[in-house]
């Protein structure tokens, strides 16, 4: 019998330290180019979004390719980009990132939620939201190694 997947991630990840690095100028022409690095990992892109410190990718992934392969060639290509495109010494993407599967039904609320991220960064912040994801998917970790090797103190 042949293999057959069907598994849509919500992947989430912040620029390094959650410097607000991503200008609207530029955002959507960053969000057309993580969409063409997943595409040419064999997958699709059906949300991208985010705000000035982290963005949302919707995407359904090939099976034959492991997440963190297609998470550091999308983040090292994007970055690429952006240091040649616009150049910007400081910018990086954080080390990790957050990956949540989602139910073919629940994709319409997803790209919705993906779609409405300036809004709905007004009344809570990046560190809230992803705690918040955490929590509702069920995953356990330790707050002094939730933002990486810089372990910032949020705000500052």
């Amino acid at each position: 019998m042949a293999s057959f997947v069907c598994l849509y991630y919500h992947l989430v990840f912040g620029t390094k330290g959650r410097e607000p690095l991503i200008i609207p100028e530029t955002r959507l022409r960053l969000w057309d180019y993580l969409g063409g690095i997943v595409r040419s990992q064999g997958g699709v892109p059906h949300a991208i979004g985010g705000t000035a410190d982290h963005v949302h990718i919707l995407a359904s992934l090939p099976k034959d390719k492991t997440l963190p392969t297609v998470l550091r060639e999308v983040k090292a290509g994007s970055s690429h980009w952006v240091h040649v495109t616009f150049p910007c010494p400081r910018f990086a993407w954080q080390e990790g990132y957050g990956a949540f599967t989602v139910s073919v039904r629940g994709l319409p609320s997803v790209k919705a939620y993906i779609a409405r991220q300036d809004e709905h960064h007004r009344e809570v912040s990046f560190e809230e939201e992803f705690r918040s994801f955490l929590a509702e998917h069920g995953v356990e970790y330790d707050e002094r190694y939730l933002w990486g090797k810089d372990r910032r103190p949020f705000g500052a």
